[in-house]
């Protein structure tokens, strides 16, 4: 790419991205309660998205071969275990994801 196409690129994600952010601003304006359904995903999308990274995580554990799974079983339990202890996010998925690093070298 030359430099003017790739100064191009970089403009064109900028204002894509920028665009993305403010339009719920502009449909939703503060003050004026966003509708029911917009208002329901906002409720059952965190979860749903959620659970789909549980099922990504898990696709590929094979159970009958090597350690059976253990580190992933084992950080996927130490992260609920965290979440329910401390109600910390960045703990749960930081010392969920540290203890599966430490668990795949050790196991």
């Amino acid at each position: 790419m030359t430099n003017l196409q790739i100064i191009l690129t970089v403009l064109i994600i900028m204002v894509a991205t920028m665009l993305t952010r403010f339009i719920s601003f502009l449909v939703f304006p503060a003050g004026k309660e966003a509708p029911a359904f917009i208002q329901y995903l906002g409720k059952v999308l965190p979860a749903a998205a959620m659970a789909m990274l549980v099922v990504y995580c898990y696709k590929c554990v094979d159970i009958t071969a090597g350690n059976h799974g253990a580190p992933a079983f084992l950080a996927g339990l130490a992260v609920v275990t965290f979440q329910k202890w401390k109600h910390n996010m960045l703990l749960s998925i930081g010392g969920g994801t540290a203890l599966y690093l430490i668990l795949l070298h050790w196991l």
